[in-house]
């Protein structure tokens, strides 16, 4: 599904990925352990489309090239990206917002579009099976959310748009052990052998509830170790300083 070949990535003169490779097969889930400043954030970055970046080896999402699509390209060919601070939209309804989204990702598939009435009962639908609160719905996107409703609607936005790849940038930041629960849970619900996920954490916590096929240790750029569950673990026990 996802194959990424030697990649690296610079700004503003400053290497950040170093001949990264990684490949993700469907129904997957990888997890990507790392410090700050190991290049995390810069690879969800890269894969979602940010633009800065000084970029050179080869991704691919499904044999397309990822450097020739746009953002909204790569969100129609099934890839998501949720944030690790989900930005307030002050003005967008947050219904209206989702609807948008997903009738234009249905509309690039060749599909019918969802109706008002036909939308209401998905998101109601989709909304109480992560314990979402409908009323948020109808409120402007993520504008007086906390941090855990903040990222419980990311999870609500893949569950709607169904994600052939999503990517969890440390979406576990800032969660109480409730709010994490409620996300893993949704997170495990849509876990299928058609989709994939790469998640980018710090803590092995968060690898409680989501259980990854593949943990892989970034460190300056690069993967130097990767591994099952059992390396996250491990990771917890000697700390990144210790780790080699």
């Amino acid at each position: 599904m996802l194959k990424i070949n030697n990649l690296s990535a610079n700004i503003e003169d400053k290497s950040i990925l170093k001949d990264f490779s990684l490949n993700i097969n469907p129904g997957e889930v990888h997890a990507i352990m790392g410090p700050n400043g190991s290049g995390k954030s810069t690879l969800s970055n890269i894969l979602s489309g940010k633009k800065g970046y000084e970029i050179s080896g080869e991704v691919l999402f499904e044999n397309n090239n990822l450097f020739e699509l746009e953002t909204e390209e790569r969100a129609h060919k099934g890839i998501f990206l949720a944030f690790q601070y989900p930005l307030e939209i002050p003005g967008v309804n947050t219904n209206i917002f989702l609807k948008t989204s997903l009738n234009a990702i249905r509309k690039a598939k060749g599909e019918k579009e969802l109706d008002a009435i036909e939308f209401l009962k998905l998101v109601k639908e989709k909304a109480r099976e992560l314990k979402f609160d409908e009323e948020k719905l109808n409120r402007q996107l993520n504008v007086g959310f906390s941090g855990g409703e903040k990222k419980k609607n990311e999870i609500l936005q893949m569950s709607m748009l169904s994600p052939k790849l999503s990517i969890l940038d440390e979406t576990d930041s800032g969660l109480d052990i409730d709010a994490l629960k409620v996300v893993s849970d949704g997170v495990n619900t849509l876990r299928s052998k058609d989709n994939s996920f790469l998640i980018i954490t710090h803590y092995q916590r968060l690898l409680d509830y989501i259980k990854p096929d593949f943990v892989h240790v970034l460190m300056n750029g690069k993967i130097i170790k990767s591994g099952g569950p059992e390396l996250a673990l491990e990771l917890e026990k000697k700390g990144y300083e210790n780790f080699n």
